[in-house]
């Protein structure tokens, strides 16, 4: 608290938030554009159901480095330049990606296994030669670390150009390989039948993570990096069910992670701004899960609620239209009008079903506010024309779907009801018109075909 009233005093929020040093405004924008093009190719990645091969090419990467850093020493240079350290990186990511892909093609190992052989044993010998450069008489290691931790704050306009060459590299190529990365990600093997290359497309897309995790390095440090590759993606899920979309939101998820936490490390010195960054992105998770309008808890939670009130009040539609049937089983289409207004006693419906009073009654009020039945003074309960309609469109439906399994599922009739019972509420028209050129002949002479019960 001390620390946020000497910064208000001071000014220095208002002095972060417009960006008036210079170095605030390099980090501000390699983060976002390393969280945008993050954002953009972990969603491949994720849909590609490969999330940890991030993890283990980001791991990979540190005997790269740790090797460029010893030839650069060996040939007379520092062994600091980020150009040569960067290339080292890549060249031991894509080793491990290789590696990666070896494994799972010419062994019976699973993903998961080979992901860990080759993080640990890549990692673990990136450790190794870090420790044989702290000894190197002319090695000056020091900064080598800022790979594994990051170091944001010290982020230079030079990496900063690094991240959005590579950024705009990664960019271009996920729009112009856009319809082939769905197809790879969403079907393989059709796409392999139709001619495409597979194996091609998925080197190019594994390529471009690579590259996104080795200039990610500089901001985040190669440990955090999978979280910028697979929490934004993670968190558009939950917004949208279209890649197109889907793409956009993990990007601008992934820019705003970015952003939001370089400048909260900014306003607070002490807090590293890797970490940060990946906390916020974390924070955008949650709040996305929870409030998600595709796949969120609330937004499912509020759906199954609405799906059960539903299907409640069509359940008691269709015990009434079936109670009007069996006291005069023969009506046409045409007669079937005369149903509404006919009186019903409340005993009797609530008697079909295990209702309890409460519910009961409940259903009852609800379906009265949509003004699909009505009470009269005799507190009997009569359809109105909407309701008659619905009833026998509820009705259709679920004797359309038991003729179905009876006939084509070869399911005895005694067993069908409880499985139409659950389908009738969420058949669609597209499924509905196919049941009826499948039954036309059963179905062509009446809007509401007979029960297979009675039939059977």
């Amino acid at each position: 608290m001390s620390a946020f009233m000497e910064m208000a005093q001071d000014g220095e929020w208002l002095r972060v938030l417009l960006l008036r040093d210079y170095n605030t405004r390099v980090v501000m924008a390699g983060t976002l554009l390393l969280g945008l093009a993050s954002g953009v190719i972990g969603t491949f990645l994720l849909l590609r159901k490969r999330a940890l091969l991030g993890d283990a090419v980001s791991h990979a990467t540190l005997p790269g480095i740790a090797i460029a850093f010893m030839i650069m020493v060996a040939f007379g240079g520092l062994g600091k330049q980020l150009e040569g350290l960067l290339l080292g990186g890549l060249v031991a990511g894509l080793a491990g990606m290789g590696c990666v892909l070896l494994i799972r093609r010419y062994t019976r190992l699973k993903e998961d296994a080979a992901l860990g052989i080759v993080l640990s044993v890549f990692f673990g010998l990136g450790i190794a030669l870090l420790g044989i450069i702290q000894r190197m008489e002319s090695g000056h290691a020091a900064g080598l670390e800022s790979f594994i931790y990051g170091k944001t704050a010290a982020m230079l306009a030079r990496d900063a150009q690094w991240i959005a060459g590579c950024a705009l590299v990664i960019l271009l190529a996920g729009a112009a390989l856009y319809k082939e990365f769905s197809l790879l990600c969403f079907d393989e093997e059709y796409a392999g039948s139709q001619g495409w290359p597979v194996v091609w497309l998925d080197v190019v897309m594994l390529g471009l993570v690579v590259v996104t995790t080795v200039i990610g390095l500089q901001a985040v440090g190669l440990i955090l990096m999978i979280a910028l590759l697979i929490i934004p993606p993670a968190a558009a899920r939950f917004w949208t069910n279209r890649l197109r979309s889907m793409l956009l939101i993990s990007g601008g998820m992934g820019a705003f992670s970015g952003f939001a936490g370089a400048l909260i490390s900014a306003s607070f010195p002490r807090l590293p701004a890797g970490a940060i960054i990946v906390t916020v992105a974390g924070a955008v998770f949650l709040f996305s899960m929870a409030f998600g309008s595709a796949r969120g808890v609330l937004y499912r939670a509020v759906d199954h609620v609405r799906v059960k009130r539903n299907t409640v009040r069509e359940h008691l539609l269709r015990a009434v239209y079936e109670h009007h049937e069996r006291h005069q089983p023969e009506w046409t289409p045409r007669e079937a009008s005369a149903l509404v207004d006919v009186p019903v006693s409340l005993d009797e419906i609530m008697g079909a079903r295990s209702w309890t009073p409460r519910s009961f009654r409940r259903v009852v009020r609800s379906l009265q506010r949509a003004h699909r039945i009505r009470l009269d003074d005799r507190n009997a309960l009569r359809l109105t024309t909407d309701g008659l309609r619905e009833a026998q469109r509820i009705v259709r439906n679920h004797r359309l779907w038991e003729m179905y399994l009876i006939r084509h599922a070869d399911i005895a009739p005694g067993h069908v009801d409880r499985n139409a019972d659950r389908i009738e509420h969420v058949l669609g028209p597209e499924l509905v018109h196919e049941l009826e050129e499948l039954l036309k002949a059963d179905t062509e002479r009446r809007n509401v075909p007979p029960s297979p019960h009675a039939l059977s």
